[in-house]
């Protein structure tokens, strides 16, 4: 294994270390993202079993995401369940409105915080990291509310740091887009449905199948809006593969299939906020 380990960058990960340490038996909220499986990496390095990965599954979560979540579980033979939430239960989560994503956290919390109490953990933690403090993530309020711990940004690590040491410890996240949740595609203010986000993960699974590794596909109604990096938009826009997309995704359920000039945007629905 290369060593990608700066002084600086050693100095973070003891810290991490010692803090997660210090916490004694906790609950990971575990995605599989970059940030939630860097996290589980070092708390199963350092608590062992005395840690618990727990995986919300809900419509608003990709299924190939579920997946790898499962896979990197077992390949790394953590400790780790699957629950189910019920944020579609909640009008507040499904009308969509700007603070959307703190009742969808507000429900993941509180079962995590229930199981921690009758389980006997002491803590819940999430994979939050210094730079989502400078995003709209309204969501990080519930986690307030409920004591949850957030180790990466107590220990002061960015994206890009924690990358490089998921890197060096080839962790097979390091590099991985991305990924929020599928209710992340859908205007503020459009009610958020299991059907809709359906046909968002089927149309962004196919574009993914030819190859457009950062893709999304903004649901407006009968109208998708795809976003793929600048890099990607002569062979989006090359005839056979346009054809082949516009088919696809008007048998998933579109009416017009739109490309976004503008190119991918991490959270482009936000911009108005």
């Amino acid at each position: 294994m290369k060593n990608l380990l700066t002084t600086e960058s050693k100095s973070y990960l003891n810290n991490l270390s010692d803090l997660i340490s210090s916490y004694g038996r906790c609950l990971i909220a575990f995605s599989g993202g970059v940030d939630s499986t860097f996290l589980g990496f070092i708390a199963n390095k350092v608590l062992g079993k005395n840690s618990l990965m727990i995986t919300a599954k809900s419509p608003s979560l990709d299924n190939e995401e579920l997946k790898n979540s499962l896979h990197l579980a077992k390949n790394w033979k953590w400790n780790h369940r699957i629950i189910d939430t019920k944020e579609f239960s909640n009008p507040n989560y499904t009308k969509n409105n700007l603070d959307r994503c703190f009742f969808c956290k507000e429900e993941l919390f509180k079962v995590l915080s229930d199981i921690a109490i009758q389980e006997g953990f002491n803590f819940v933690l999430d994979g939050s990291n210094l730079d989502d403090l400078n995003d709209f993530r309204p969501g990080m309020k519930a986690s307030s509310k409920y004591g949850v711990k957030s180790p990466l940004v107590e220990v002061g690590l960015t994206k890009e740091m924690i990358r490089t040491i998921s890197k060096h410890f080839d962790i097979p996240t390091w590099d991985k887009p991305s990924q929020p949740c599928l209710s992340s595609r859908i205007p503020y203010g459009t009610t958020i449905t299991p059907k809709i986000l359906e046909e968002v993960s089927r149309s962004e699974k196919f574009l993914k199948s030819l190859g457009y590794k950062v893709v999304r596909v903004r649901h407006h109604g009968s109208i998708a809006r795809i976003e793929v990096p600048e890099k990607d938009f002569e062979k989006l826009l090359d005839n056979q593969s346009r054809d082949l997309i516009v088919k696809e995704l008007k048998k998933i359920g579109f009416k017009f299939i739109t490309f976004d000039l503008l190119g991918f945007r991490t959270g482009s629905l936000n911009n108005h906020v």
